[in-house]
């Protein structure tokens, strides 16, 4: 189902709750705003966290003496930066200008070291360019995954999406739950998101939960830039493992020019 969440008066935009709003998704996920001095302060001892900056200039302070500055101007900028925490550590982080930032969690009783992600850190890919006369050719960045980080039980990427084209493209599906967040590079851009047989129009700053086992792909207005936050939840014992299962009809496109 696609929702187009409102900030509430914390300035938190909730895509995501375990236990609460769309728990099925079996990740805590907001969308958080600072204005240029604010504070924000996160200790939890159950689940492991990420920051990922959206837009604005952060400092980004996780004890020990450690802490990064991050600057993006926006979304659209290929600049990712993302603190990856385990529970139990204590991360305050400082607006330097105005600024917004989503975070990720789940449950892990793994500890590891603290991961500050910087654009050079990041696995960028491009896909779709040589294939359907270009009409699938976008970005991917991962900040995370099973190969970098197998202590974890998320993983954290970003896509940048041509205006006019496709991307999740073939059709696929896997067994792990998925979300996307959604901005556009003008306030009136808008795409299409696919869940099965459930079309539905992406707005910025919509999102998307993607059940286990359905299909997915997206599609992007001509004229308009696309962003999307993508986050997977992996599954004891069945990690997403670049799982990418095509629909049967659609499978003979993956390797066609």
């Amino acid at each position: 189902m696609l929702e187009r969440p409102q900030f509430n008066e914390n300035n938190v935009k909730i895509l995501c709750e375990m236990g609460g709003k769309n728990a099925e998704m079996l990740m805590n996920i907001y969308v958080k705003r600072l204005e240029k001095g604010g504070v924000y302060t996160l200790f939890d001892e159950k689940n492991e966290t990420a920051f990922l900056l959206l837009g604005g200039k952060l400092a980004f302070d996780w004890g020990s003496g450690s802490a990064e500055t991050a600057y993006r101007e926006n979304p659209f900028q290929k600049t990712p930066y993302a603190l990856h925490v385990c529970r139990g550590t204590k991360v305050t982080v400082t607006a330097l200008e105005d600024s917004e930032f989503i975070i990720e969690q789940t449950d892990n009783e793994m500890e590891f070291e603290p991961v500050f992600y910087t654009p050079e850190k990041c696995l960028y890919q491009e896909f779709g360019a040589t294939q359907w006369q270009g009409t699938g050719k976008r970005t991917c960045a991962t900040m995370f995954d099973l190969s970098n980080a197998p202590y974890s039980n998320m993983v954290l990427g970003e896509v940048f999406h041509n205006p006019g084209r496709w991307s999740s493209y073939p059709p696929h599906y896997h067994p792990q739950p998925e979300v996307y967040y959604f901005r556009f590079d003008y306030p009136q851009g808008f795409g299409a998101a696919f869940m099965g047989d459930d079309v539905q129009k992406s707005t910025d700053g919509s999102f998307i939960c993607i059940q286990p086992n359905n299909a997915h792909q997206q599609v992007c207005a001509p004229g308009y830039t696309m962003y999307y936050v993508w986050m997977i939840r992996h599954l004891d014992g069945d990690p997403w493992d670049k799982t990418r299962i095509y629909e049967p009809e659609h499978e003979w496109l993956a390797n066609a020019d």
